[in-house]
């Protein structure tokens, strides 16, 4: 029986591949498998994952026709894994040697629903840990009362899926899918999904994923319309939240996040093309009308000034008809 599904989409990552796919054959075992999905690449990463289909110990090479995006190839790789536990990788990130032996040990030996890790980021040459945001480690949890405090990092907002792994019982209830066809912020929905609705969760302080901050193809560098994504899977969040049987406990967290990033991207609207920029203030504008308002008055009250002000006046601002 496969033990761990690792899935690595890839799309146009050829100067990060080779590193991802040498540190994967760093990680092989006999019982591991490699899920390898091309969405559709131009720049020449799919030759070399051929070459990996044939030469890397337990690698399956799936492709994509057209380009989906990052949870749509995900989701391809879920259906494909055979394995007990699933692991998520990017295809312009690495590991360390022998790190998915460790994570599954970990895993057998908590026996819990899902695992989360620290990770090292890597911007050019610098590196920088950075840790889940959730104080006890190696101790079996409830997932939700990891999302609490609504004013402090929890772990719903280390929402990287990569790092941690996740047993094959979460996709037999239905919780590991991600939404098709967010580009970004596909993680978000995903992992308040998973924090409301699995049984058991531990964070462990173990360190082998390394993530590559400041890649000039990836979204978070890109400002054109596929960052305003996030409006979508923050809309799922606060919707889903909603319908909870703690949505009254559970809400202000959800809704105070959702301002939190809109107020980080009207900071830095700057390096959107002018036609998103003015999407962005129009889309959020009506995010923020959408918003249970009680709650998002709570929130605005918690914020800092600065915050506050620029998302009630954003609040205020009238919206066109079409992105109402």
């Amino acid at each position: 029986m496969v033990k761990l599904s690792v899935i690595v989409p890839f799309y146009n990552v050829r100067q990060y591949a080779s590193e991802t796919l040498r540190s994967l054959r760093a990680n092989a075992r006999a019982d591991f498998e490699f899920i390898l999905v091309d969405d559709c690449s131009r720049d020449g990463t799919g030759d070399l994952l051929e070459r990996a289909a044939r030469d890397l110990p337990g690698a399956v090479l799936l492709r994509h026709e057209q380009n989906g995006g990052l949870a749509t190839a995900r989701n391809t790789g879920i259906d494909a894994a055979r394995g007990e536990y699933l692991a998520f990788l990017d295809g312009d990130d690495w590991l360390a040697p022998g790190y998915y032996r460790q994570l599954v040990a970990a895993a057998e030996d908590l026996g819990c629903d899902f695992l989360r890790t620290d990770h090292v980021q890597c911007t050019a040459r610098a590196r920088s840990v950075h840790r889940v945001p959730h104080g006890a480690r190696g101790q079996v949890a409830d997932p939700r009362t990891a999302i609490l405090p609504a004013g402090r990092s929890t772990s719903v907002d280390y929402a990287y899926a990569w790092a941690g792994i996740y047993h094959r019982r979460l996709l037999d209830r239905g919780l590991l899918h991600f939404t098709d066809g967010l580009r970004t912020a596909e993680d978000r929905p995903w992992i308040w999904r998973l924090h409301r609705e699995a049984d058991s969760f531990a964070a462990v302080g173990l360190l082998g994923v390394f993530y590559r901050r400041g890649v000039a193809s990836s979204l978070t560098q890109i400002g054109d319309v596929r960052q305003l994504d996030f409006i979508r899977a923050f809309d799922q969040v606060v919707r889903e939240t909603a319908a909870d049987e703690e949505a009254e406990k559970l809400l202000p967290k959800a809704v105070r996040t959702y301002c939190a990033i809109i107020s980080h991207h009207l900071g830095t609207i700057e390096r959107f093309e002018p036609p998103v920029a003015r999407k962005l203030k129009s889309l959020s504008s009506a995010a923020l009308r959408r918003m249970p308002q009680r709650v998002l008055d709570e929130a605005l009250d918690s914020m800092d000034a600065a915050r506050a002000t620029r998302l009630r006046r954003l609040r205020r601002r009238p919206a066109p008809e079409a992105a109402a």
